[in-house]
């Protein structure tokens, strides 16, 4: 068996105008994606400036609702937006009222304007790390119900119950490609995720590797994801695989034609990636990706998670 997939988000030309035309804009995503998307997922984030957002928590509980078929998860959760163990209890409690369809996503947080405009400051992306790795400390001893206590340099937790715990077990995904958010994923994630194609995906993934051998962890024992924008123009001469951000990174998007999205994709079911977060940039691409990328892909035999 190969490759899954999941909706990321709505396709790019969705209308953001009003709550009920995007929840429409779901369903039709959903339809258009086809049977082989088994997961939605949401982001976390507040604002962009003054681009229409809606909080991550509130989205996938309708979601969980809304798609009984789909497992609904975090793609990732701000771990300084939360108290570590209030989210252990906010997944635990949607676990359990959606049948266990629930992944939580986490990372250290990166988004600076959201940070500061919410109140939250922003720490040092060493203190950041820290707090990941003490957050998800918790939220994983919060699971075992209690009661639970835990003192750290930024979160305290005393004799707190997580009743019911959740069952069955909600899988931890920790999505990053820093070096030192790595090692926490490497000693903690059931599953990690970066962004397609293999040219950015690559060197992070071995780095998780050395960093689950260095402690004696299998690095078979953490699925792999990746999230993909993908794009198929309807003029590929104006297609841009690769542009860079304010933020000194780059964005990779995959095209521009559905058999150019299989040629990138396969390297990356070859090794081992097991689910794909999709984003479109329209309606038309998600229709064809489900049409004629994803059966392609969910029929190529799954390589090695272990290099």
């Amino acid at each position: 068996m190969g490759a899954t997939f999941g909706l990321d988000g709505l396709p790019g030309d969705a209308d953001f105008s009003s709550g009920p035309s995007v929840m429409d804009g779901y369903r039709r995503a959903v339809e258009a994606a086809g049977p082989k998307f088994t997961t939605i997922w949401v982001s976390d984030h507040f604002q962009d400036g003054p681009s229409p957002r809606f909080e991550g928590w509130t989205r996938a509980s309708y979601l969980a609702a809304t798609f009984p078929n789909h497992r609904v998860g975090t793609l990732v959760l701000g771990q300084g937006y939360r108290n570590p163990a209030l989210v252990a209890k906010m997944a635990a409690t949607l676990q359990f009222l959606s049948g266990g369809r629930l992944t939580l996503g986490i990372g250290a947080g990166w988004h600076e304007e959201e940070h500061r405009a919410y109140g939250f400051g922003y720490p040092a992306p060493g203190v950041r790390v820290s707090q990941l790795e003490e957050a998800v400390k918790i939220i994983k001893g919060m699971w075992q119900g209690g009661p639970f206590t835990f003192e750290g340099r930024h979160y305290t937790v005393g004799n707190a119950y997580c009743m019911p715990p959740p069952d069955p077990p909600i899988e931890l995904l920790v999505g990053t490609n820093g070096p030192r958010a790595l090692r926490v994923a490497a000693r903690f994630a059931d599953a990690w995720n970066w962004d397609a194609p293999m040219q950015a995906y690559g060197p992070p993934l071995e780095q998780l590797r050395e960093h689950c051998r260095s402690i004696g962890r299998d690095p078979s024992e953490i699925r792999l994801t990746a999230e993909c924008a993908v794009d198929f123009p309807d003029d590929p001469e104006g297609f841009v695989a690769a542009r860079p951000t304010a933020y000194g990174d780059t964005v990779w998007t995959i095209g521009p034609t559905p058999e150019a999205a299989i040629s990138q994709l396969a390297p990356m079911v070859d090794a081992g990636v097991d689910h794909f977060m999709i984003g479109t940039s329209t309606l038309s691409t998600l229709e064809r990706l489900g049409r004629e990328v994803a059966p392609e892909l969910a029929d190529r035999s799954l390589g090695p998670r272990r290099a």
